[in-house]
């Protein structure tokens, strides 16, 4: 049994809607963990006074948006992902501060190889935001020798082709009507849910492999009913939370997000059932 802080949560704003306390709470059932995880309702401008006022008993916090960008600012250390994304999604609390790692790249290509999306030579991301940032390097991670990028301003992707630079892969920027449509293997999608394309998404549905939508809520998106209507299998964002959070569980236990946790087939198989239940 390990001993010390035993108190987690997740913060963002909004925080009513998170499934993250059934998912850990699921994942320490399996561990014999008796360890508490919450939620709290925190935006950017109270982070710094809500971390600041943590006691010792508190190992660790998942953090949503608005936070990723500020918990990353404040971090005491980067892993990897966290330093290329800029974003942070969780914090190990330490003595010496908080360590930030951003799992939602490792939960995206986890997602994408559990899809069949093994290798791939092009993936098409849509949009330019922070969640795109992940999804690119997350590409990256799953394989893809080339990243197209469709936004409505190619010029936000800017930092997305320079990203591209650093993970050794091609990254091109195009506008989301852009005519010019290469066959990609799978296309991940950061818009938010609700947006409708029209005849631009049936358009990307016919030339751009598998979905991958991030969305989870309000399913299925519009995205999703237009791959459907081209007969392209659509996913979506619940096999990536459901791999982030076990990625978060081993950071939470073994303080690495590569080290595979104790009985793990046994804890993901819990937290998939945690997660579609009601």
């Amino acid at each position: 049994m390990l001993s010390g802080p035993t108190r987690l949560a997740v913060w963002g704003d909004p925080i009513a809607h998170s499934r993250s306390p059934r998912l850990h709470a699921a994942a320490y059932g399996v561990l014999e963990l008796d360890w508490e995880y919450d939620r709290r309702q925190v935006d950017d401008a109270s982070f710094i006074g809500e971390i600041a006022a943590l006691d010792a008993t508190w190992r660790g916090l998942s953090l949503t948006m608005p936070l990723k960008q500020v918990a990353a600012a404040r971090a005491a250390s980067l892993d990897d992902d966290a330093r290329l994304t800029g974003a942070v999604n969780t914090y190990l609390l330490t003595a010496d501060g908080p360590h930030g790692f951003n799992t939602d790249v490792g939960g995206l290509a986890r997602a994408l190889d559990e899809y069949g999306v093994r290798e791939p030579r092009l993936v098409r991301v849509l949009g330019a935001g922070a969640t795109a940032t992940s999804a690119v390097v997350a590409a990256a991670r799953a394989g893809a020798s080339t990243i197209e990028v469709r936004a409505r301003r190619p010029e936000a992707a800017a930092r997305l082709t320079e990203l591209g630079t650093a993970l050794q892969v091609e990254v091109r920027a195009r506008s989301l009507d852009d005519p010019h449509l290469a066959s990609a293997d799978a296309t991940i999608a950061a818009l938010p849910g609700g947006i409708d394309l029209g005849p631009v998404g049936d358009a990307l549905a016919s030339g751009s492999g598998p979905l991958v939508d991030v969305v989870y809520g309000g399913w299925p998106t519009p995205l999703a009913l237009a791959w459907e209507r081209a007969g392209v299998a659509a996913h979506d964002g619940l096999g990536m939370l459901l791999h982030q959070a076990l990625l978060q569980v081993r950071v939470f236990v073994g303080e690495d997000p590569a080290r595979p946790l104790s009985r793990e087939p046994e804890v993901l198989a819990a937290m998939r059932i945690a997660l579609m239940g009601d």
